[in-house]
Order: C-alpha cells, then sequence, then structure tokens
C-alpha cells in the first residue's frame, strides 16, 4: 500500500471506530498458505471455512485492536503472503 491509500484507509478506520474497538479482519488463502496465515495470531480465536472445492480458505479473526494504526500493521505483516486476500 502507498501512503496515500495508507492515510485515506486510517482516516476511514478513525471515522468508524472509536479505539481500543472490537475489529474484524477476513481473509482468502490458497490451500497450503493456511499456516502462513495462522501464525500472525496465535493467540486470537480464528474462525476457518474451506472452499467447496477445496481450493481456498477462509478465515475471520476477531481482534481487539488499540488503534487504527495497529490495524494497518496487520494487513502490512500479513500482505506478504502469497495469494491472500484481504477483505
Amino acid at each position: 500500500m502507498n501512503k496515500d491509500t495508507i492515510d485515506s484507509f486510517r482516516e476511514k478506520l478513525d471515522q468508524h471506530y472509536a479505539w481500543p474497538s472490537l475489529y474484524i479482519f477476513k481473509f482468502i488463502v490458497p490451500k497450503g498458505q493456511e499456516a502462513e496465515l495462522r501464525q500472525h495470531f496465535p493467540a486470537h480465536d480464528i474462525s476457518a471455512r474451506t472452499s467447496s472445492n477445496g481450493n481456498y480458505t477462509s478465515f475471520t479473526i476477531q481482534m481487539m485492536c488499540p488503534s487504527s494504526d495497529f490495524v494497518i500493521d496487520v494487513y502490512q505483516r500479513v500482505a506478504g503472503i502469497e495469494g491472500l486476500i484481504a477483505l
């Protein structure tokens, strides 16, 4: 993400959330990448659902986040996972 995109996302987060706040992350990863995503959330409850043909897994992770910068940091940390789709 470039600086303008990050600044815009931060502004939207700050308009819609009063920090600290519960934030729901949703990701889709290709088969074989599940463990790589899970390692970023070792202490959090993760809900996972495999696609009907088994090629993808969707994840929902609820986290208490202290700020919009924390949310952005999470997205930046997982961005390197090959094939990841962040919703």
